[in-house]
């Protein structure tokens, strides 16, 4: 028998909500198949099985609140005898109760009704019950339209803008009552706080840059693109992203994880892209082995992983698995970004716009597109010397673009 855990799905991640359960008991999963929904400060996020067999039993009723590690379900592996049933929990205790889980009056499978209320408490995201309490909205007066009668922010938002339509107090009372655009972003700002603190807390960073002609690869890409249908063509920052990825297997210290004590080398390339979202913050979530892929299959990939990002339809090892990150602030017009290490990560690149400067060329100076590009890193898993290397080997793979 394998338990299956709620994930940690970033660093500084300490419980989330169980939306949905994408399987029922008794059902085939294979490993990689999605398995359920988790809510998260940064979005919803599916989540695969990390193994295969039966769906034996579900331990956690949709819509619960629970610790990351806390046991979701089990799963009965191919070839393993059964086990005796375990007791389902409930939880996000009420207030008064202990934070243990504690079992149902009856051990069904699986809840067949998804209650608006687990141990008295409505249904709600921790973002959108902090929320509540700052705009003082009793969460029992608020009608939920998530999936079981869950609470979304959106839902806290409005049960405030109804209490202040009927109250006589003056408006500047209710600034606090921000615009729902900066309410739907502040769970993802507080996450972004949370793990960019840690890391420039606990990581020396060192930063390198360098300069890179890109002629030679925007000539390629622009007659590649020529020969293709308008909707297959191949953006620059694919050329960018694979050249980062050959360039790690040259210094493959970056492409590594700090496990508390020491880099620990990452045997996949998967790099992690930051992607902005339309309501404010990012998130850098992983395209799987960069080094392997074709600049059409990354395109494609590249392509569906912003889109699902912004949905938010990303899969939970799209969020743990990237080894280094990629971010490129080109179209703000940025000519160089120095990052910051998304840990347990050891390196990020940054790239800026591509601009016309003199260049000299065979002796003539020529104008030419530049783009600049930042390294940072861990000092105590690489040097400069090993992070001027990365950069020397990116220029070099960029120069040569037909063999990416």
């Amino acid at each position: 028998m394998a338990e299956f855990l709620m994930p940690k799905l970033g660093t500084d991640m300490q419980e989330g909500i169980l939306v949905e359960w994408l399987k029922k008991p008794g059902d085939a999963v294979h490993r990689g198949d999605l398995i359920a929904e988790v809510e998260t400060d940064k979005g919803t996020i599916q989540v695969e099985c990390f193994t295969s067999g039966v769906l034996e039993q579900i331990l956690v009723p949709e819509g619960s609140t629970v610790p990351v590690g806390t046991v979701l379900a089990i799963i009965k592996e191919e070839g393993a005898p059964p086990e005796a049933i375990r007791q389902p929990v409930v939880a996000a205790p009420a207030a008064g109760q202990t934070a243990a889980a504690k079992p149902l009056e009856a051990p069904p499978l699986a809840p067949t009704v998804k209650p608006s209320t687990v141990g008295q408490r409505a249904l709600m995201s921790p973002a959108a019950r902090k929320r509540a309490r700052e705009l003082g909205v009793d969460p029992e007066s608020i009608h939920g339209t998530g999936r079981g009668g869950a609470i979304s922010l959106e839902d806290v938002e409005k049960a405030a803008a109804a209490k202040a339509a009927v109250s006589t107090a003056p408006p500047a009372t209710t600034t606090a009552s921000v615009s729902e655009p900066a309410a739907r972003m502040a769970r993802i700002r507080q996450a972004i706080a949370a793990a960019m603190s840690r890391s420039k807390r606990e990581i020396p960073h060192y930063y390198l840059s360098t300069s890179i002609d890109m002629h030679s690869a925007l000539s390629w890409l622009a007659e590649k693109n020529a020969a293709l249908p308008v909707p297959d063509r191949i953006l620059y920052a694919t050329l960018l992203i694979k050249a980062v990825a050959l360039a790690l297997r040259e210094t493959p210290e970056l492409n590594a994880l700090w496990d508390g004590q020491q880099g620990v080398i990452a045997k996949d390339i998967h790099i992690g892209v930051a992607v902005s979202l339309r309501q404010g913050g990012l998130i850098a979530p992983a395209i799987h082995h960069v080094d392997r892929l074709s600049l059409e299959e990354l395109m494609v990939k590249l392509r569906d992983l912003v889109q699902r990002t912004r949905t938010g339809a990303l899969r939970a090892s799209e969020m743990t698995d990237p080894t280094f990150t990629v971010t490129n602030l080109g179209e703000q017009g940025v000519e160089s970004v120095y990052g910051i290490i998304n840990p347990p990560q050891v390196a990020i690149v940054g790239f800026g716009s591509i601009v016309q400067r003199p260049w000299i060329v065979d002796g003539q100076i020529v104008p030419r597109p530049i783009i600049t590009a930042t390294l940072a890193a861990d000092h105590r898993v690489s040097d400069g010397h090993r992070g001027g290397l990365f950069l020397r080997a990116l220029d070099r793979w960029l120069q040569e673009p037909a063999k990416l």
